[in-house]
């Protein structure tokens, strides 16, 4: 016995704890750094998602605000695609990169000065092709022709395809919309 009272191999250190220890908590700190860095990624993942939802939102938006004019007989710029479609509609339809030419901005409000998460990274744009005339359903040939009297229906439908395309809060995020669209008012295309 020693001084104290405890045995001498009780009190000198071995060592082994302490490497022990210092193992255990490069361990530990292994551990929260992967846990961070996974955590990191699926934010980074939601937030992508986020950014993709709202740029299909903008898309359809500016789709159907392309659909309601057309409908309600407004003059909008439209593409004469009826025999030919022009390289200014193809490259509009089939860019990779945000790609605004021959397209009309869709804008009620201007969306990329929301403010916060909510802003778009450009405002939605899109493009009418008038396709030609087509029958409605359920209308034959012996019908009126074209030319409806005192506001008639003709049973005429003129075939428009509108092409939206946005992005979301990241400018690398773009989607692209189309739909063909039946409209009793034929507009007058003059862009090519």
């Amino acid at each position: 016995m020693t001084r104290n009272g405890l045995p001498r191999s009780r009190r000198e250190q071995q060592g082994v704890v302490l490497v022990v220890a210092l193992v255990f908590l490069l361990l530990l700190t292994l551990m929260a750094l992967v846990a961070s860095g996974r955590s990191l990624l699926q934010e980074r993942m939601a937030g992508a998602m986020r950014s993709a939802m709202q740029a299909q939102w903008s898309a359809e938006t500016a789709l159907r605000g392309a659909e309601w004019q057309l409908f309600q007989g407004n003059a909008v710029p439209c593409y004469d695609s009826s025999r030919t479609v022009g390289s200014t509609v193809l490259n509009f339809r089939h860019a990779t990169g945000w790609f605004t030419t021959g397209g009309t901005s869709y804008r009620p409000m201007d969306y990329t000065s929301v403010g916060g998460v909510n802003a778009l990274a450009y405002n939605p744009v899109y493009i009418i092709e008038y396709l030609g005339p087509d029958r409605l359903p359920g209308q034959g040939a012996s019908q009126a022709v074209e030319v409806g009297q005192s506001g008639a229906s003709t049973g005429m439908a003129y075939m428009y395809r509108i092409t939206a395309r946005a992005t979301g809060g990241n400018p690398n995020i773009i989607r692209v919309v189309e739909s063909t669209f039946a409209a009793t008012v034929l507009e007058s295309c003059g862009l090519s």
